[in-house]
């Protein structure tokens, strides 16, 4: 199938996207990695009238340490997620988590912003972000809003960003020395969605954070505050409401979930060893 008709403009920075976004709202979409959108298109589950090209805004590139946060332009591609030396030495979770993206052929073009933007329940990195207590940065006209990883994923597919907004970039607390981490998945083949995933995270507090078994990525409470794997996998009935899909019924999602966490939380890595 082809694609329907729509209008297209590249944007040449975060204010030209935000004005184009203000005037054309929901008929508007954003051309990044082009990794989920194409296919939609093509498949004429989605008939923008104007795609904008967000992929000439140097503001939305780069990696860097600011302080103890690490900042990740949204048009980052996640084959440099996976090769940044920045991101394995402060954001080992990421760097654990980027090579069970899909393949070589999409991580070369897919984006961070884009992935987070999509909100897929069986992602990694929206998963990763809730875990690591990201924040994103939202631009609009009206100016920059920031949220926390934690509400900014709202349901299937849903988001907090407003129809006027841009994601432009994450801000991520660098992980210190010591602290423990975590990430695995299951999935029927490598590259595949996860039928169940999990990233965790160990400082202060544990922090469980289960993907691919609800509509967003879900931090399991009650199994942090639990003593012990065996009482962290019981405690998870309270936490997870899995789905039934394709990949799985949802009892059998809730066992997935139950036996990822006693592998992950049994052989957690340490940050600095």
């Amino acid at each position: 199938m082809k694609a329907p008709n729509f209008k297209y403009a590249r944007a040449a920075n975060v204010d030209e996207a935000c004005a184009l976004l203000e005037r054309h709202g929901d008929d508007a979409r954003i051309l990044a990695g082009g990794q989920s959108l194409m296919p939609t298109l093509n498949m004429r589950l989605s008939s923008p009238s104007l795609l904008i090209d967000i992929n000439r805004i140097e503001a939305m590139r780069g990696i860097a340490v600011d302080g103890d946060m690490i900042r990740v332009g949204a048009l980052v591609r996640h084959v440099e997620l996976a090769e940044s030396v920045i991101v394995r030495r402060h954001l080992p979770l990421l760097s654990d988590a980027i090579t069970h993206v899909a393949h070589p052929a999409v991580r070369n073009r897919g984006t961070f912003g884009g992935s987070i933007a999509l909100a897929d329940p069986a992602a990694e990195l929206p998963a990763c972000a809730v875990a690591l207590g990201a924040s994103f940065v939202l631009a609009s006209r009206r100016g920059p809003r920031v949220v926390a990883a934690e509400q900014f994923f709202r349901g299937l597919y849903e988001t907090d960003r407003r129809p006027d907004e841009i994601l432009t970039e994450a801000r991520i607390p660098a992980q210190k020395s010591g602290t423990r981490y975590g990430f695995a998945e299951l999935a029927r083949r490598q590259g595949d969605f996860a039928i169940v995933g999990l990233a965790c995270i160990e400082a202060e507090a544990l922090r469980l954070v289960f993907f691919g078994c609800e509509d967003r990525p879900r931090l399991a409470r009650e199994a942090a505050r639990a003593n012990g794997i065996p009482a962290i996998q019981a405690a998870l009935a309270a936490d997870l409401k899995p789905m039934s899909n394709l990949q799985g019924s949802a009892a059998t999602k809730l066992h997935l979930a139950r036996v990822l966490a006693g592998r992950v939380v049994g052989s957690l890595k340490v940050v600095g060893a």
